[in-house]
């Protein structure tokens, strides 16, 4: 999940920037082409078709239909692609099925096209790639692909005036795809899903068709309609072409042709069948198979003689990261559309509410210790310090050309960015996309600049940082992992989850386990770790990877074999699981998995967390890699047949899961409720077994946020059960997004769920990428929303300024009393936060701030000294009977908050959201300690 490649990220970094400088220029391009005279296709291949590791295991679907239709085509290895004239000299160019794409080849896909190529492609192109190649290929195609369809659909015609495509009845049938996003400008959707709304299934444009679905799969479609849409997409562009079948030559490149993969292979030295990749030492025991009849679905065959290579795609962590950024370039003019202008103001406004509301909690705060408004406002010190240059210069500039200079003061910072709020519309509606982006990003830089970092804004509240493997190896001794829990409590963190198991190998001499990280000589990181942790007042949790048993990028550093599978699988090579091909490590991933179905697995892994619980005092453990490695059945890929998983579950039906496929749904949905079993019933175990030895233990689960239904079948990750039956204490989402407003789309559906019963919500923030200013308004988004508190990933990237900042805004307060922890003290963390509650409200009617007369504020004051006297009599000394009472007045006091606040709504809807979200977040906190907290009568 969290593996970290320093050059690998700041190749992604560099990435992303060239994404910026891709969009304006391929908009240029776009707009200035120019139509291709008519010419009917000569005897020579028109076809170049694009192989690569994502569509080898589809290659004889693909081939197949390709024959079936009698058109001659080139192959072109993706691997082999460095410049546009590798893309070859054929005027169509047909890419199926291929998800990753670097900005190289993007690059040069689009000078290719510039020199009158046309593109057909099918699936989700380029949705693993990096940001600014997703862009760039969004422009290149008229589209991209959404999500997918959780069930096949009928494709069904639309009006269009293509005449390939008029009335051409075998284009449309049954299909398992996904649903395609237009672009407004220049787009056709020929082909359309026949579900609510009439998603696109086909988007074309005049030199691209984009078809919805992995072309040459049969669990996506049959033969005979994808032949029909490739004929048709063909006899489209082909009628288009100029007198040679043949593009102008460009410098460079290749123009062999080659219709064998294994012949296009052996140019980069290997050939399908024969890699001189080879594992000599760690090749698992293969499951026995029955022997494969032709053309038919057959037992995975483990391949060990097929070394994959580490794939230069990101971690499906990443992926999900890119995947909700919102990039706003500051001096692109490409067309804004109606959502995107709705969601950029939308985030001014957000951000507004976020300032204030950090400014209300320090004012009144001040106001209770006795400092004066005028001279808390002289004292304030704001965000100038930790603002970035590379985000501080440019928005400056243009707001003293444009705007008239940065303010200061924050009431005119927050009038002068309502009125480039107000004004943006109007220049979104005149065209003038390059200003409106400018001045939204002045507008965003000013208001950053005003979030009071002087005093202490947090209240009590989880505060976790995952320390890896990495910030520990190279601490290197007690006294140099000191100094790192020495920066962490000064900054007010008061959880760490200690990465404990990682890619097989524990951080400790083991007694269980095979092999300590060969990286720790000579000391015990995680004993060492207890004791500096509980020394400064901050909780130990041992981070163990559960289902992940290895790593090929850790196997990289410490320069072992790169598919060692990791000492645990080489010893019990049986533990092993596999796809459906036969590969321990899925194609384009970099970690081996154990069966979960297997008994002697879970044996191993109870044995080992118990001994980490027993033998150390940590406060608790979190489990990591809780889950399947990624998968997607309606591209054939996927994953969960080892030994033990295909015995029992043909046990159980009389079928080996094997022979079966997503175009079987009742036993597919049966294949898929036995995996997520086996992940539902391991959590079950561990926390039964692990808490009968520790009753305190906290038990966490780091876990992925797709939609329910999605992680389920990608991933069999069934966390809201675990919630539920309250397996574990807290749900820790890695929620990582490179801005404010995308963190805050993946963390609200979880954080609204009524599906987690009484387990606590604690959102990811992740460090990578982000600037400091970026990471604290993202802190600040939690403290708005009702949940308990933050972790953020990781102690690799805490850097010196957010150390700063941290230690200003949430350090260590000189007290004779420790601060209470949301997940250890649920009913005294409610109490205080109630308080801190109380003191906003004192300090906004006092100063006259809410229009609501005296009498009721004073029976609004009676009713909350009421609720608060109940929280406190509860934290003093919990019982049954003070949590009930405490609950029935909070119940009542929100009732009449709602009355109350119904006015301020309208003219301040965000903070009186806030303050309803902190009153829920009281209540989950009751809940929670009800379950959590041991009640005397």
């Amino acid at each position: 999940m969290k593996y970290q490649e320093k050059s690998h990220q700041k190749a992604k970094l560099q990435i992303k920037k060239a994404g910026f400088f891709i969009l304006s220029f391929n908009f240029l391009i776009l707009n200035s082409f120019s139509i291709l005279p008519v010419r009917a296709a000569t005897e020579e291949p028109v076809l170049s078709v694009v192989y690569g590791q994502e569509n080898a295991n589809q290659w004889t679907g693909i081939s197949d239909r390709l024959q079936a239709i009698g058109v001659k085509y080139c192959v072109i290895p993706l691997n082999d692609v460095k410049s546009a004239a590798d893309w070859g000299d054929r005027r169509i160019l047909f890419l199926p099925n291929v998800e990753t794409l670097t900005p190289t080849q993007a690059i040069a896909l689009e000078e290719w096209m510039s020199n009158g190529g046309r593109l057909i492609a099918s699936g989700p192109v380029g949705n693993l790639s990096s940001p600014g190649v997703r862009q760039l290929l969004r422009s290149v195609l008229g589209g991209y692909w959404g999500f997918s369809l959780s069930d096949t659909e009928q494709i069904k015609p639309t009006k269009t005036n293509i005449p390939e495509w008029v009335n051409q009845t075998e284009l449309f049938g049954k299909v398992r795809g996904g649903v395609m996003i237009p672009n407004d400008m220049g787009s056709e959707s020929p082909a359309v899903w026949n579900s609510k709304d009439n998603p696109a299934a086909v988007v074309t444009t005049e030199r691209s068709t984009l078809l919805g679905w992995r072309w040459g799969t049969d669990a996506a479609s049959a033969a005979e309609l994808d032949n029909a849409w490739l004929k048709a997409a063909l006899n489209h562009y082909l009628t288009a072409l100029p007198p040679s079948n043949r593009m102008k030559k460009i410098a460079g490149g290749s123009q062999n042709c080659s219709t064998t993969v294994v012949a296009a292979s052996r140019e980069q030295g290997e050939t399908i069948q024969n890699s001189k990749f080879k594992i000599q030492n760690y090749s698992p025991t293969p499951p026995v198979s029955p022997s494969p009849p032709a053309k038919t679905a057959t037992a995975p065959i483990p391949r060990p003689l097929t070394m994959v290579k580490p794939p230069s795609s990101q971690e499906a962590i990443d992926q999900l990261e890119q995947a909700v950024h919102l990039d706003v370039a500051p001096n692109s003019n490409e067309p804004i559309d109606n959502n995107q202008a709705i969601a950029l103001q939308q985030e001014l406004e957000n951000l507004i509410g976020r300032v204030e509301s950090a400014n209300l909690a320090v004012s009144a705060d001040a106001a209770n210790e006795g400092v004066g408004i005028s001279e808390k406002k002289q004292s304030s010190r704001h965000l100038d310090t930790y603002t970035p240059q590379s985000v501080k210069e440019q928005p400056t500039q243009v707001a003293s050309t444009k705007l008239g200079g940065l303010v200061r003061s924050k009431d005119q910072a927050l009038a002068q960015v309502r009125v480039i709020a107000k004004n943006l519309p109007q220049l979104i509606a005149q065209k003038n996309y390059a200003l409106a982006r400018q001045q939204w990003l002045v507008a965003k830089t000013i208001l950053w600049q005003q979030f009071p970092v002087d005093r202490r804004l947090a209240q009590p509240e989880i505060r976790a940082v995952w320390l890896d493997r990495g910030t520990i190896v190279r601490a290197g001794s007690k006294a140099g992992l000191a100094q790192v829990f020495d920066r962490l409590a000064q900054a007010g963190i008061n959880t760490v989850f200690f990465e404990t198991v990682n890619a097989g190998y524990t951080i400790y001499p083991s007694q269980v386990a095979k092999e300590q990280n060969p990286l720790i000589h000579g000391w015990d990181p995680l004993a060492e770790a207890v004791k500096l942790a509980h020394e400064r007042d901050m909780e130990l949790h041992a981070w163990v990877w559960t289902f992940a048993a290895g790593n090929q990028r850790h196997n990289e550093i410490i320069n072992v074999n790169l598919n060692y599978p990791g000492p645990v699988l080489a010893a019990h090579p049986d533990w092993a699981n596999y796809d459906n091909l036969g590969n321990m490590i899925p194609v384009g991933q970099t970690k081996p998995f154990f069966d979960p179905a297997n008994p002697e697995v879970r044996q191993y892994l109870l044995k080992l967390f118990d001994e980490i619980v027993t033998r150390y005092n940590v406060d608790g453990l979190q489990l990591d890699y809780i889950r399947y490695p990624f998968q997607d059945p309606s591209a054939g890929r996927t994953y969960g047949y080892g030994k033990a998983a295909r015995t029992q579950f043909q046990q159980l039906t009389g079928v080996d899961p094997i022979n079966i496929s997503p175009s079987q749904p009742d036993l597919w949905q049966k294949w898929t409720t036995f995996r997520t079993e086996q992940v539902d019933s391991f959590v079950a175990q561990v926390s039964q077994q692990l808490r009968q030895k520790r009753p305190n233990l906290i038990l966490s689960v780091a876990v992925f946020p797709l939609p329910e239904l999605e992680r389920i079948q990608k991933i069999q990750q069934n966390w809201e059960t675990w919630a539920r039956r309250g397996d574990v204490d807290l749900i820790v989402p890695m929620t990582y997004a490179l801005d404010t407003s995308s963190f805050q789309r993946l963390a609200q559906p979880w954080i609204a769920s009524k599906q987690l019963g009484a387990t606590l919500l604690v959102p990811g923030i992740r460090l990578l990428s982000l600037p400091t200013i970026g990471a604290f308004d993202q802190l600040q988004l939690v403290r708005d929303l009702p949940v308990s508190g933050y972790a953020l990933f990781a102690a690799d990237n805490f850097n010196n300024d957010l150390q700063k900042l941290f230690s200003s805004t949430q350090g260590r307060v000189q007290s004779t009393t420790s601060e209470p922890i949301p997940h250890r003290q649920p009913f005294q963390t409610a109490a205080i936060r109630y308080t801190a509650l109380q003191r906003e409200w004192k300090f906004v009617f006092q100063n006259d701030q809410l229009q609501i007369p005296a009498q009721t504020i004073s029976d609004f004051n009676n009713q909350a000294e009421v609720l608060r006297s109940a929280l406190n009599q509860l934290a003093a000394s919990p019982s049954p009977t003070k949590l009930i009472v405490a609950r029935a007045s909070l119940t009542r006091f929100q009732s009449q908050f709602r009355v109350l606040m119904s006015q301020e709504l309208k003219s301040n809807s965000y903070q009186v959201k806030v303050w309803e979200n902190r009153l829920v977040t009281i209540e989950r906190l009751l809940r929670y300690g009800e379950r959590r907290v041991q009640l005397r009568p």
